[in-house]
């Protein structure tokens, strides 16, 4: 398999689809175009990253014009679950699963204001970040779920639904905005973002992100 991404330390979907793949078990390439770079409309039209109409991250199984090709992070989860077992991604409880299928789902299609507002940035720390009121309502819905998830099904482990799943891998890039923007959040939270940004993966993800040369202007300060 072979996984295109773009850079690692702006790009929130992409880390998502990263940490399906690694999740997976599976083994892939991973190739990071860098993006809005000087070649990127040359890049985003080529063969590889055409079927997404530019969009990252994509995965290919395989070589070939057939070969099967996914895209967006969501749909890239949902690949890799048929393909090596859904209770790798899921929790195997039906309630569990239910809520962490709708809580991916939501973070998928909603939280505009926090986007816009608080791009992703894991190399940046700021202070004093003036946040709107739609984005402290999505800060707030995001924690009573997380705090729900925690509360129900969080007791075999640290994560929301107590081992590493799907729900994690949607919202971890919602932790490092947390940690980028300084947002207060309740003690809880925190030990669940501490968890989440020392997994593994996660530094593995941010040593290589701290290590990019890229820098896109637009993504360096909080939205105005």
């Amino acid at each position: 398999m072979k996984l295109i991404i773009g850079n690692r330390n702006y790009s929130s979907w992409s880390l998502r689809g990263w940490l399906a793949c690694r999740q997976s078990g599976l083994a892939f390439e991973e190739v990071t175009v860098p993006l809005y770079g000087e070649d990127w409309d040359e890049l985003r039209r080529g063969d590889d990253l055409a079927p997404s109409s530019g969009k990252v991250p994509i995965l290919w199984d395989g070589e070939g014009p057939d070969a099967p090709v996914v895209w967006d992070s969501l749909a890239i989860i949902d690949y890799l679950a048929d393909k090596v077992g859904r209770d790798r991604f899921w929790p195997k409880d039906d309630a569990a699963r239910a809520m962490a299928r709708s809580m991916v789902a939501e973070m998928h299609s909603s939280y505009l204001p926090l986007r816009r507002s608080l791009p992703m940035n894991m190399r940046k720390r700021f202070e004093g970040v003036e946040i709107s009121a739609e984005v402290r309502a999505d800060i707030v819905r995001i924690l009573t779920l997380w705090a729900e998830a925690r509360a129900r099904f969080g007791k075999g482990g640290p994560f929301l639904f107590g081992t590493f799943c799907a729900a994690d891998i949607i919202y971890a890039p919602v932790v490092s905005r947390f940690m980028t923007y300084g947002v207060p959040v309740p003690g809880f939270a925190r030990a669940y973002m501490e968890a989440v940004w020392t997994h593994d993966w996660m530094q593995a993800w941010l040593h290589a992100a701290e290590s990019e040369d890229w820098v896109i202007e637009q993504f360096e300060e909080p939205a105005r």
